[in-house]
């Protein structure tokens, strides 16, 4: 997949395109469904897929005191934007200056100059341009000014079970019809329901840093802990314990037993990430020696809520259970 951090480095006289434009926060199933029919129609037409990113999120550079807290950080977002099969991302630096161009500047220099688009897929809500002024009428006056098609796609209708289905009666039938959205996922994540957002995003939540040096509070109890530094990209879950996968820079899976907050037990101020490896298999220590390096933590459930123990030994024996439900969880995950 071609990645373009500006439009000067896309190549002179490329095209014809099918594109698209988003922000694709979590590239969650509305994303995707929108992206496997962008790539479909550019198969179908000989042309190369292309989607249009911002970075950062626009919300960051109007009204940074209220923008939402991303979903993934920008590596994680292009390499899941790869995995769906497209030719090409332009990621665009989004500045008031970028913002200042009308839509049809916009459309003319990006989309048309730049892409060679033959064909551009939006949402029936697009918005576009100075002032948020474009909307799908005007790409539709555009593509007929510039000769480009113009697609309309509705996201997907989500057949995710609600997040407080009794799932002896989750049939289908108790289906939320609610459309896959960003703020959907954050709401999930929210409350720690890392499940249905792993449904929603079409795979496990994670979060990707650098491992640091902590307080060692872990490997004094018998459970050494891989501490993501604060500067870590992903939105970080509910406080509480939970199940799931933790990735090396080697590219090795362990499953982790994953603690989320500021360990109350020991009167911690400060909310953190840290990750348990279990039953990796007898190495040398320097082969596991993690310290500067990025690793990426995946949920996949939450076991418990986060508790202020009496105690390091209450604390350890409840470490003890929180390891063993782990392995139940990842093995009845598969």
């Amino acid at each position: 997949m071609h990645y373009w951090k500006d439009l000067a480095e896309v190549p002179g006289g490329f095209g014809p395109s099918v594109v698209t434009i988003g922000n694709f926060d979590g590239v969650h199933r509305g994303h995707q469904q929108v992206l496997s029919q962008l790539i479909t129609a550019a198969q179908e037409d000989g042309c190369a897929a292309v989607a249009v990113t911002f970075e950062p999120h626009p919300a960051k550079v109007h009204r940074p005191e209220s923008a939402p807290e991303q979903i993934m950080g920008l590596e994680d977002r292009l390499e899941t934007l790869e995995a769906t099969g497209l030719d090409g991302v332009l990621v665009m630096h989004y500045t008031l200056e970028l913002a200042a161009n009308t839509p049809e500047e916009f459309v003319r220099k990006v989309f048309v100059d730049t892409l060679g688009a033959s064909k551009v897929f939006v949402g029936h809500d697009v918005r576009f341009g100075k002032g948020n002024s474009g909307d799908l009428e005007t790409m539709k006056q555009l593509g007929e000014q510039y000769g480009f098609s113009v697609a309309v796609i509705n996201e997907f209708g989500s057949d995710v079970p609600g997040p407080h289905i009794d799932s002896a009666v989750a049939n289908g039938s108790n289906a939320v019809d609610r459309r896959c959205s960003s703020t959907w996922v954050r709401e999930l994540l929210n409350d720690g329901d890392v499940q249905t957002a792993e449904q929603v995003l079409g795979r496990p939540h994670r979060v990707r840093g650098e491992v640091v040096h902590g307080a060692a509070r872990g490997r004094a109890l018998g459970f050494p802990t891989a501490n993501l530094a604060p500067a870590a990209t992903g939105f970080i879950p509910a406080d509480g314990i939970y199940a799931g996968w933790m990735t090396d820079a080697a590219g090795r899976r362990w499953p982790a037993a994953i603690s989320v907050g500021s360990n109350p037990t020991f009167e911690g101020v400060s909310r953190q990430v840290e990750a348990h490896v279990i039953d990796r298999p007898e190495e040398a220590p320097d082969d596991f020696d993690l310290y500067g390096q990025m690793v990426v933590v995946e949920f996949v459930d939450r076991l418990r809520g986060m508790v202020a123990y009496k105690g390091p030994e209450a604390l350890v024996h409840q470490m003890r259970l929180d390891v063993q439900q782990t392995r139940d969880v990842l093995k009845a995950a598969g």
